[in-house]
């Protein structure tokens, strides 16, 4: 297949003597996610590389990509869509690689990193002959890693933000927009500088603020080990981002370096506004920052997925009778609600015991709280 391929507004209009090619570096949790949205459309091919041979066969035998390869050139050739869902510090690496083969005229090249400056200025610098790079960043997730964890759904009603340059021909855009659209998700357009400041601050800045609070603690911890017994729950759920793979947000953290020394800075500053409040013991203006930010919290969009996984739970009020674990989970499986944990926090004669249910979806929780509430447990949010 050569030359460029026509405009188009759905997959329908190609079909299986001249399909469009997509290829997918890096087959996890999001690039398998994105293949799934695209295979099995009419007229499409979705082939997914590794450098890892078993990978390669672990991606076709779970039937997320319609074939695969550990070679770069076979897997770019002809390609209509490149999307590069490797790590962010490997992504400047790849697009090197990509700028050395003849790729397809008018192909169009994207990632999913959550920074987007440096990719985008290194590809533009760089030349792709004949093809365009367009920086994107779907913002979702999920506490599972690995192409075992990609699902049609993850992206749905997700932000999923592109970055063309003032430079970018606006047909190409829209390509992508369009063939996106089957992933379900918002598109939102912004340029590439902007996206890392913002993005530093509501998902980068509190992982550096979790994983220091944290090690704050540990650090306590180390005299007196009571810090850690009575840190379960509330705390533990807070700081849940602070188990975040060590390699990646490494990367993610020195790629968009500039931007966080000043978030830091910019948050030390508020550690100092709120030590200076406590010194001069003013209850009311400790008492305004917490007015503040709940008035603006309040005003964030609820069950809007977001980089940093949402959790969807409730808590049952249960008696502490033999069998009754097994029951709640017995009704909500023949209810077909998706249960993802289950655990007991606290069960002793004297008081109920308190069951803590975890769900992947908003769905999920509503559907299993209507049901419990109905079954005349005592529910609580």
């Amino acid at each position: 297949m050569s030359g460029e391929f026509s405009d188009f507004t759905d997959f329908s209009d190609f079909d299986e003597a001249n399909p469009i090619r997509i290829a997918i570096f890096g087959v996890g949790l999001i690039g398998g996610s994105l293949a799934l949205c695209f295979k099995g459309k009419p007229g499409v091919h979705v082939v997914g590389h590794s450098i890892n041979a078993a990978s390669t066969e672990k991606y076709v035998a779970l039937g997320v990509v319609d074939s695969a390869t550990t070679s770069l050139a076979e897997a770019a050739q002809d390609a209509d869509f490149i999307f590069l869902c490797v790590p962010v510090g490997r992504l400047e690496e790849y697009v090197d690689e990509l700028s050395k083969l003849p790729l397809k005229r008018g192909c169009i090249i994207s990632d999913v990193g959550s920074t987007k400056a440096s990719v985008v200025h290194h590809a533009d610098k760089l030349g792709l002959r004949g093809a365009v790079f367009i920086g994107g960043h779907p913002m979702a997730g999920s506490e599972r890693s690995g192409v075992e964890a990609a699902s049609y759904y993850l992206l749905e009603n997700a932000y999923y933000v592109l970055t063309p340059t003032a430079e970018t021909p606006p047909e190409y855009v829209g390509k992508l927009e369009r063939l996106l659209k089957h992933t379900r998700a918002h598109i939102v357009k912004t340029d590439a500088v902007q996206h890392d400041d913002i993005v530093g601050a509501i998902s980068h800045l509190p992982h550096i603020v979790a994983v220091a609070l944290v090690n704050q603690i540990a650090g306590y911890n180390e005299s007196n080990e009571l810090y850690m017994r009575l840190a379960a729950g509330g705390f533990r759920d807070i700081t849940r981002i602070a188990s975040s793979d060590p390699v990646i947000w490494r990367d993610i953290l020195l790629n968009n370096r500039d931007v966080m020394l000043k978030l830091v800075r910019d948050w030390q500053g508020e550690m100092e506004r709120f030590a200076a409040l406590l010194e001069r013991e003013d209850g009311e203006g400790i008492a305004e920052q917490f007015r503040s930010a709940g008035v603006f919290r309040s005003q964030l969009p609820e069950r809007r997925k977001g980089m940093i996984t949402s959790l969807f739970e409730c808590y049952v009020d249960v008696p502490d009778h033999p069998g009754i674990i097994g029951k709640i989970a017995t009704e909500l499986g023949q209810a077909k609600i998706n249960l993802s944990n289950l655990q007991i926090i606290e069960s002793r004669e004297d008081v109920p015991g308190i069951m803590r249910l975890s769900f992947k979806q908003a769905d999920d929780l509503d559907r299993a709280t209507a049901l419990l509430k109905s079954l005349n447990y005592d529910v609580h949010m």
